[in-house]
């Protein structure tokens, strides 16, 4: 997410670094390159132009603090600057006060609509809610099956009526909530391959006929600045509280999300990270803003980590950290619960100076699933006692793993890497003092 635009910024910064101090001949030449950067990542012109000459304003003639150089000054202001422009704090859903809560998703076809609205079910059900999917998009072929099959994959319900207008399946939609105790409603309705007036009639008669508390408009964030355009061309029809952008995880440059609510006016609400249901993050502008920096994201990656490590499983590795008893099982066992916190690039892309790795640098996912099957193709014995894996054992992991003999020694050197540090740290109950001083679970 934004690895292209971050490396470009941090570029553009160079020319500060060294500077006494920050002058508006040498503040000018930097932004002039970081406007330049911002044009090329599709930020609308207007946008980039109005953001350069606030930067500009605060920062001539601003005195470099003391062990602080320049550019990490700029840094700052342009990382201010930044949370402004993205919307300084953290949008909510509004909730209705007497359920059901009814939010009404509309889009473009192909902008990921219908996938975020099981995604956004999923979000909710995690936060002790209720929701129902109702299935209003009548005229994509296999739109409503599409949802069926993401609605049964996560667990929720779906409402469902063949053969009947739009409007009629969101109102029966929401009866049938108030009927069986569904406090949230997520309405999904029909997309066009482009913005037209029989798409527009069919969803202002689906809002004015359930009165939504909530409308969400979905844009891909690949499509620049016709992201831009589009969902203009939505809110002066619907008035939409909120906006979401899809595909964040793929090639978007970032300009969608730096020009969408300057030029429309309304907060981002979500973002979408990748395929998976729980691919859904709630968009906060100042981590946003730390990660186009090359500040990475520590709270949500620690969020992330709460979310899906088990914590009776992390209890259980806290106290075998105190005895050292650290074996191959555990580490399968830390490889699995990083692996669940999504793709490697993305966790790696939240952590601060990542973006400074040599331009093209691969993540490979590939080897940890090698590393899997390699401790999967030890005996219950060999996990638990590595010592004893010599080389006649190693050759059988080896042909049991689809791997090679260097792959296997390989891992059993990382393992005893980190069974040495575990070991040192133990000393005392060290390895947990310094997990629950870092505010991470113990499995972390």
């Amino acid at each position: 997410m934004f690895e292209e635009l971050t490396r470009k910024l941090d570029q553009a910064l160079k020319t500060l670094r060294g500077q006494g101090k920050i002058s508006e001949a040498n503040v000018a030449e930097a932004l002039r390159e970081v406007r330049r950067v911002l044009l090329d990542a599709d930020v609308h012109y207007k946008v980039a132009k109005d953001f350069v000459d606030s930067v500009l304003r605060r920062a001539v003639g601003v005195e470099v603090l003391q062990s602080i150089t320049p550019g990490q000054q700029i840094v700052k202001i342009l990382h201010d600057e930044l949370i402004t422009l993205l919307g300084t704090s953290a949008a909510q859903i509004a909730f209705a006060a007497q359920p059901p809560t009814v939010i009404l998703v509309a889009g473009l076809q192909g902008s990921g609509k219908t996938t975020f609205c099981a995604k956004l079910a999923m979000y909710l059900r995690g936060q002790g809610r209720h929701p129902l999917l109702a299935a209003a998009d009548i005229h994509r072929p296999a739109a409503i099956d599409q949802l069926v099959a993401l609605a049964e994959a996560i667990g929720v319900p779906v409402y469902r009526q063949d053969g009947v207008p739009a409007v009629t399946i969101a109102r029966n939609a929401v009866d049938h909530a108030r009927r069986n105790v569904r406090d949230t409603v997520i309405v999904d309705t029909a997309g066009r391959m482009h913005v037209d007036e029989e798409m527009m009639r069919e969803v202002e008669a689906v809002k004015q006929a359930i009165a939504p508390h909530e409308t969400l408009f979905v844009v891909d964030a690949m499509t620049g600045q016709d992201a831009v355009n589009t969902a203009r061309a939505f809110h002066d029809r619907l008035s939409f509280d909120g906006a979401v952008l899809t595909k964040m995880d793929g090639d978007a440059r970032g300009g969608a999300a730096l020009s969408l609510r300057a030029t429309i006016g309304v907060p981002i609400k979500f973002i979408g990270t990748g395929e998976k249901p729980e691919a859904l993050e709630r968009f906060h502008p100042e981590r946003l803003a730390s990660r186009i920096l090359g500040m990475g994201d520590i709270v949500t990656l620690v969020e992330r980590a709460q979310q899906t490590i088990d914590e009776e499983k992390a209890d259980r590795l806290e106290k075998k950290l105190r005895h050292a008893q650290f074996t191959l099982e555990d580490f399968l066992e830390q490889l699995q619960e990083v692996r669940k916190m999504g793709p490697l690039d993305q966790v790696i892309g939240m952590i601060p100076g990542m973006h400074r790795l040599p331009q093209g640098t691969q993540v490979d996912e590939g080897a940890l699933t090698r590393t899997e099957a390699i401790i999967r193709s030890m005996t219950l014995a060999e996990r638990r006692t590595p010592g004893i894996i010599n080389g006649s054992r190693r050759k059988r992991i080896a042909a049991g793993s689809g791997t090679t003999v260097q792959e296997v020694n390989r891992t059993l050197k990382q393992y005893e890497q980190m069974h040495r540090m575990f070991k040192t740290l133990g000393k005392g109950g060290r390895a947990a003092k310094m997990m629950r001083g870092m505010k991470l679970p113990s499995g972390f």
